[in-house]
């Protein structure tokens, strides 16, 4: 099938690579002249394991090709995703701008039929908007299909390849069939697609984000409470995931959730509920919550110096928000640096793929160093952000001998209690 892909964010290029990894021919588009020109060369510009190969085998087999023409998009493809940028605006809502402008375009280009796919996360109605958009500049038959992304960073290739699930919002049967074609070879396993009205499809993306966040959250405050009372969340953890009703994912405690997804969803979902006159109490506790939980560490660390972070050297591992991505949007690093730059302190820090990301978006507010050990040398204290894997087995004699003390702040509880007391380091972590 000739498939088009309108946007090449995380979202459009992940979905555009894997459509021609099963032999579509996919033109994606965007309005950045410069990163077309660097697609078409070859050049992934996201970090996400396994795309570079997939990316550039079909750039190679002439199946994946890019453009800044929405015109030849159109034209070049029976089915049309929308891959947009859903921003989070000043009141929490997410901004459809660029999703109804383009679609509004689309309605003065379209020719003959065509599938027009939402895959951006949208609130619940945008489809509607999106039909009426593009059918005011237009009487050429269309339909527009919600399809949401089920993806994880760090996982987005074998997601779409692998999907759990695969749900399609629509009441066409002519849409519905082209869709089903479209994805049969990703389902051989027998995982399901699912037909359902695109209200429905809108709303099930954010009930699954918001959920997920929700279960993140709920941990941090029994880890919190841990704190308080003694207990062990390991323990905790382990004794409740074992319970097939709950299940052992996300049950991780740390310094809250950040990211493109679970921020921008949780409080675009708590907006629409607003504004069809319903208030989501959970979310608004979650939104809280995960707000206070980005920074729980800073008033430990402010408590081991004494209140006094003028001067001190504070090694920082891990800036993205998660591990094996370079994507740093609501990452708790960077609202613990802010904090400790406010009280002075001078931050050094490593992260495997997040710093280019960082550095422009900082500047010359912190250093950044080759590797994680140069990042601790005379080090006050370590505070660790990010899951890396490398960071989990570090040479502990190596840390105390170039830190000038060997204080570790985890926030992702990467160490066992017993082994970094006898390494004879200085440790606190969540819940524990």
């Amino acid at each position: 099938m000739n498939i088009s892909v309108i946007g090449t964010g995380y979202v459009g290029l992940v979905t555009g690579t894997c459509l021609a990894e099963t032999g579509n021919n996919v033109l994606c588009i965007d309005v950045d002249q410069e990163k077309v020109a660097k697609m078409k060369s070859g050049v992934v510009p996201i970090y996400e394991p396994h795309l570079d190969v997939l990316f550039q085998r079909n750039i190679k087999a002439n199946r994946l090709k890019f453009s800044t023409s929405l015109s030849e998009g159109l034209d070049f493809g029976d089915i049309i995703f929308l891959a947009l940028p859903t921003p989070e605006g000043e009141d929490g809502s997410a901004d459809l701008k660029y999703i109804l402008g383009v679609s509004e375009d689309i309605g003065k280009l379209i020719k003959d039929y065509k599938v027009i796919v939402d895959k951006s996360t949208v609130p619940v109605g945008t489809s509607e908007k999106v039909y009426n958009a593009i059918s005011k500049n237009t009487n050429v038959e269309f339909d527009v299909v919600s399809n949401p992304e089920f993806l994880r960073e760090g996982f987005a290739v074998d997601d779409f390849l692998k999907p759990e699930r695969i749900i399609i919002g629509s009441e066409s049967p002519k849409a519905i069939d082209l869709m089903k074609k479209l994805y049969k070879p990703y389902v051989r396993s027998g995982n399901p697609i699912i037909i359902m009205d695109e209200k429905s499809a809108e709303l099930t993306k954010y009930a699954a984000n918001s959920f997920l966040a929700t279960k993140i959250t709920f941990m941090n405050e029994i880890a919190n409470f841990c704190e308080k009372v003694g207990a062990d969340v390991d323990k905790v953890r382990i004794g409740m995931g074992t319970d097939s009703r709950i299940g052992k994912r996300f049950l991780f405690p740390g310094i809250g959730y950040g990211g493109s997804c679970f921020p921008k969803d949780v409080k675009a979902l708590y907006k629409s509920g607003q504004e069809n006159d319903y208030e989501f109490k959970i979310l608004d506790s979650v939104i809280e919550v995960n707000k206070e939980q980005k920074t729980i560490l800073v008033p430990r660390i402010k408590s081991y110096f004494k209140n006094n972070l003028e001067g001190k050297k504070i090694a920082i591992w891990g800036l993205a928000f998660k591990p094996e991505t370079d994507d740093i949007r609501e990452a708790p690093a960077l609202y613990i640096i802010d904090e400790l730059l406010k009280l002075g302190a001078d931050i050094i820090t490593f992260d495997p793929e997040a710093m280019p990301n960082v550095e422009r978006k900082l500047e010359s507010k912190i250093e950044f160093s080759n590797n994680m050990y140069e990042a601790i040398v005379d080090a006050e204290a370590l505070i660790i952000c990010t899951e890396w894997g490398m960071f989990r087995t570090p040479d502990f004699s190596k840390v105390k001998n170039l830190m000038k003390d060997p204080v570790i702040f985890d926030g992702r509880n990467l160490y066992d209690l017993e082994e970094i007391k006898n390494e004879g380091i200085i440790y606190s972590s969540i819940g524990r």
